[in-house]
């Protein structure tokens, strides 16, 4: 059975893709300083998703983790409630939100300079008064080794400091290579050994690489069997065999994989191994024999480097090399200078949100010299730093004291620089989204943050005596989510006779959109109620850069036909707007090249098809905010003779894979944003996350990286509105919704008046935790 269950799970494999904005988190920004000593030992326990252990600043890789993380760590730039960085945290910043001024503070100042030769200096100076949790100062050397560390060419975090302009930087960088990748990229019959011995390559191929595979290939096994929905095994199965090279079951019980040619049994003694499963992820053929590509797209929640030890994951060095970077200099005891070569719209978000690490703790003090270019750690080793990413330690407000059974232990900070917290004893433990709101009322937990919804606000006005969202019981704090839920379209797989950049594949993509949008507004009504609205732009509405309904070009999303008039009229019933949109996209697919007889489309154009498949992750029952537009829509369609195939997944790791893998052709989905509005990421061909829409316009990556390189935010988000306005005519995205996220208090425990007021999406109360009291 256990060997059946195995093979279950390994049918299953996927990708699991989190969208994340790492390496930044919230900072601990405050408008007061608490000054007093903890008051109870009593905890304050808050509901937290799954953890994987990496507290570390450098390393945490989802959004628990690196809560935790911050729970511990000192930023060098604080930001206000309207997410602007506070340049002046020394003697802070007074500011007004909401009628009230707010003075915030932090540990660090800022100043920018433009130079004559188009460098930017970027100029920190530090308080001298602020200490680690063991009392040790944090000085220059500690913003000094952190940033080597982020720029480290071993490094494989989730920051991007090392992708920035830096004076010098590619210089540190250049002629160094991960030892692991070099092999691969190398491969088993290299014979150069200038670099590494013939032993070393041996050991790799032979034993090392093969473990690891193994390692890799559980981490797939483990995270489907926990997410194998039983009652529906049979047909999980199928489905991705098909989806992932496994030809269908045959009556006999085998299966065969399209990746090596051989065939296999559900159980008995032909039942496949995770060796095989391994040497059959390295044979699928779209990875053209890349290893690495093939773990970064097939990845669960471990990744290959994870399954290397440390000595594998260190540089070599390949060629010549920097010793130190020029543009990174200590100018005194408590203040640093960083140099860009050239103007960088994101450097400020990325350099001031620097998390300042201990280097005697995470480092070696010993080897700390920078009159002689030793910064705390061997280049390319990052062992010491690795060794400490489950027992984080900081400037923050509290100090980790253990994990155990799914809860994170923390205990207040004596030496913070604001002053000791109120709340002694801190817990994160693991609760699932059913005991959010439960977990609160009867006490597991006393601070949640659950999904909002219709059904979840009844729940909680239903606690309280007075039937409302704040009571006796329980009390809601709601900020925007700072990101959006969207329908995306891969450009190449949705498009007519091969040019996704052909006016007939924009509007055959048009055709699908017009229809799809038209339904989002009653649909997300009646998900979220008042807890989310329609957006009719490809970016957060918690953005400076976000077009306003008072702008006087908003327009909303794919409400013109295909000769650019209006299609909804003031007065329209819904009904009617669904019969209006739909004609519009029959007038969108004949321009695309369908025929249309009788209302109807009767053949496909060269490129294009009758029938498209869209993947939705509402966990194989429709729960999923978007679930209602593309039913809808799907229903509208089949009237005119096209068919929208929805594919509800009970796992969405099948969802990441397939957009990875570039066979995604439409498909439900969220984006996290940043501080900064920066659309390099996912629109500018060179972006990592480029590949999702395949738009490769040199047009919209001139916008992208002009809006980059420009500090003037008026004329940034000129240009971004022209690039949001590209995107939308391009049709690969369709805005659909900005929901609100919820922290939820029990009021009979929480001493409310200590909570952070004004709560924004850039500013919540963990911006003021060492404030907080418990009744």
């Amino acid at each position: 059975m256990k060997k059946m269950r195995q093979m279950l799970a390994i049918l299953m494999a996927g990708t699991m893709v989190a969208g994340l904005a790492t390496g930044c988190g919230n900072g601990k920004n405050d408008g007061t300083e608490s000054g007093s000593k903890a008051s109870s030992d009593t905890p304050l326990v808050i509901a937290s998703q799954d953890m994987s252990e990496k507290f570390s600043e450098f390393f945490a890789a989802s959004v628990p983790d690196q809560q935790v993380a911050d729970m511990t760590a000192a930023y060098l730039l604080e930001n206000d409630r309207a997410g602007e960085l506070i340049m002046n945290g020394i003697d802070g910043e007074t500011k007004e939100y909401n009628g009230t001024d707010y003075t915030y503070t932090g540990i660090a100042d800022c100043n920018i300079t433009e130079n004559a030769d188009g460098t930017v200096d970027y100029d920190f100076t530090l308080r001298d008064d602020v200490k680690f949790s063991d009392g040790e100062p944090l000085t220059a050397d500690d913003v000094i080794f952190t940033y080597y560390v982020f720029c480290d060419p071993s490094y494989d975090g989730g920051a991007s400091i090392g992708s920035l302009p830096i004076v010098g930087l590619d210089a540190y960088q250049s002629g160094s290579e991960v030892l692991y990748k070099y092999l691969l990229e190398k491969g088993a019959d290299n014979t150069d050994f200038s670099v590494v011995t013939e032993d070393q390559q041996k050991q790799f191929f032979d034993t090392d690489l093969p473990k690891a595979g193994e390692e890799f290939a559980q981490s797939i096994v483990d995270y489907c069997l926990a997410n194998l929905d039983a009652s529906d095994a049979k047909n999980d199965i199928a489905f991705s065999m098909e989806n992932y090279g496994y030809g269908a079951t045959n009556d006999d019980g085998t299966f065969s994989s399209a990746y090596t040619g051989k065939t296999w049994t559900l159980e008995g003694d032909d039942v496949p191994t995770l060796a095989d499963f391994w040497d059959d992820l390295c044979a699928n053929p779209k990875y053209e024999g890349d290893i690495l590509a093939m773990a970064d797209a097939e990845k669960a929640s471990t990744t290959l480097a994870d399954c290397f030890d440390d000595s594998y994951k260190a540089a070599v060095q390949t060629g010549d090399s920097a010793d130190h970077i020029e543009g990174i200099k200590k100018t005194g005891d408590y203040s640093v200078k960083i140099t860009l070569s050239t103007v960088d719209a994101t450097a400020l978000a990325q350099l001031g949100k620097t998390p300042v690490q201990p280097m005697h703790y995470y480092g070696d003090a010993s080897a700390y010299d920078y009159d002689n270019n030793q910064f705390g750690f061997t280049k390319g080793d990052l062992s010491s730093i690795r060794e400490k990413t489950s027992t984080p330690m900081g400037a923050g407000p509290y100090k980790f004291v253990k994990y155990e059974n799914k809860t994170v232990y923390l205990e207040a900070n004596e030496n913070y620089w604001r002053g000791e917290p109120k709340t002694k004893n801190i817990q994160f433990k693991t609760t699932s989204e059913a005991d959010m709101v439960p977990g609160v009322v009867q006490g597991t937990v006393d601070i949640s943050s659950p999904s909002l919804s219709k059904a979840a606000l009844e729940q909680i006005c239903s606690e309280n005596s007075n039937g409302e969202e704040n009571g006796d019981t329980l009390s809601l704090t709601k900020t925007d989510y700072n990101g959006y839920g969207y329908i995306g379209m891969n450009s190449k797989n949705v498009c007519v006779g091969g040019d996704n950049a052909s006016e007939q594949s924009k509007d055959l993509r048009k055709a699908i959109a017009t229809v799809l949008a038209v339904y989002r507004d009653v649909a997300i009504d009646s998900y979220y109620g008042d807890a989310a609205s329609v957006i009719n732009y490809p970016i957060s509405n918690t953005s400076w850069a976000a077009p306003q309904k008072s702008d006087a070009d908003y327009k909303v999303a794919f409400s013109t036909d295909v000769n650019g008039n209006p299609i909804y009229t003031d007065g329209m019933s819904e009904d009617e707007k669904y019969d209006a949109a739909l004609q519009a996209a029959l007038g969108y697919f004949e321009a695309a090249g369908y025929t249309v007889e009788d209302g109807k489309l009767t053949a496909a154009p060269e490129g294009a098809k009758l029938e498209y498949e869209l993947m939705i992750g509402g966990g194989g029952n429709g729960d999923h905010p978007s679930f209602a537009v593309v039913t809808a829509a799907s229903e509208a369609l089949a009237k005119i003779g096209f068919k929208l195939d929805i594919n509800d997944l009970a796992d969405s790791s099948i969802l990441w894979n397939a957009t990875e893998a570039g066979t995604a052709e439409i498909w439900c989905a969220a984006w996290s944003a940043t501080l900064d509005p920066d659309m390099y990421q996912v629109y500018d061909s060179n972006g990592g996350s480029a590949y999702m829409y395949e738009i490769n316009s040199p047009e919209l990556d001139q916008m992208v990286e002009d809006a980059r390189t420009n500090t003037d935010q008026t004329y940034r988000k000129a240009v971004y509105k022209e690039a949001l306005d590209f995107i939308v005519d391009f049709a690969v995205e369709i805005p659909v919704y900005q929901r609100q996220e919820a922290t939820l208090y029990s009021t009979e425990r929480v001493n409310m008046d200590s909570v952070t007021p004004d709560q924004t999406t850039y500013y919540t109360w963990l911006n003021e935790v060492q404030n907080l009291e418990l009744n």
